[in-house]
């Protein structure tokens, strides 16, 4: 029999990952050791070779819902599996060491062009209720300080400096960071906090900001279901989640002359590679320029 357990329980308590990761890699686990058993007829790890490991990367590719993307997800929970099955012995043999992943064109990250950010904020009415305060001040959160759906979520009332403005985050890795923010925000948190003040919140030892009218901390579809539902009147890309609003901070800093280092600290990356992917938008940006305006482009 298959037990993912002991590798679920390293990821939450050794690696402390984030819940949507342990998810993550949870369902990518159980989704090849279902397919292995009931149609390799296999029930062992160490029975299982590349070979098996190729034929599920095919599978996946031959459907249509599986991009390359998703399946070197996939894989990469499969590579941590087998390095953790490795270590406790569970597994004699690593048949990912012999596993290339599938080659993929990288997309360049969508963004909200800037004209529809400032329709987003000067044209639209949210409201002078409590919902519609707390969601012109999500909105606003993410595209001040480009942080990531579960921070946002995570930050409680003592994070706030209103003094020195600015916010402590816990990001990727359980790792503390500070983000700077303006006088836009700062007076839009002042005046939500007075809303916020007269509701009976329900986690009282915690005072996570971002409620409910009843006082329930927000989850994760909630927060997705507000940036659509406003996004959707001023663009019309593709993706409109969180994490656009985060590539149009990053892309509109970037645009604006921000130093690529201080990017990369306010966002949170551990590395400037990851950082380095705005350019290719920026660069964009200028080719368009360039051919608008030359006599000869």
């Amino acid at each position: 029999m298959f037990d993912i357990q002991p590798f679920i329980d390293y990821l939450k308590y050794e690696k402390r990952a984030s819940v949507h990761t342990v998810t993550a890699y949870q369902h990518d686990l159980e989704q090849f050791f279902e397919y292995v058993k009931n149609n390799l007829g296999l029930d062992d790890v160490s029975n299982i070779t590349a070979a098996d490991i190729r034929t599920w990367i095919i599978t996946l590719l031959e459907d249509n819902e599986h991009t390359a993307r998703t399946v070197n997800r996939k894989l990469s929970s499969l590579k941590a599996f087998y390095r953790h099955a490795m270590k406790i012995g569970e597994a004699h043999s690593n048949p990912m060491l012999q596993i290339h992943s599938p080659k993929f064109q990288k997309k360049l990250p969508e963004y909200v062009e800037y004209t529809d950010m400032q329709k987003l904020f000067h044209d639209i009415e949210f409201g002078k209720d409590f919902d519609g305060v707390r969601d012109q001040l999500i909105l606003e959160m993410f595209y001040a300080t480009g942080i990531r759906l579960s921070e946002l979520l995570g930050i409680k009332k003592k994070d706030i400096d209103y003094f020195n403005q600015n916010i402590k985050v816990l990001g990727k890795r359980n790792k503390e960071r500070i983000i700077p923010f303006g006088n836009k925000l700062g007076n839009l948190l002042t005046s939500y906090m007075e809303y916020y003040e007269k509701i009976d919140v329900e986690d009282k030892e915690n005072n996570y900001i971002f409620v409910a009218a009843n006082g329930k901390r927000l989850y994760p579809k909630a927060i997705y279901r507000i940036v659509r539902k406003y996004l959707d009147v001023v663009t019309t890309i593709d993706k409109r989640s969180p994490h656009v609003i985060r590539h149009t901070f990053a892309t509109h800093m970037l645009n604006n002359g921000a130093d690529l280092n201080a990017i990369k600290e306010i966002l949170g990356h551990s590395s400037l590679a990851a950082t380095q992917v705005y350019t290719h938008n920026s660069m964009e940006q200028l080719k368009s320029i360039y051919e608008q305006a030359h006599p000869r482009a």
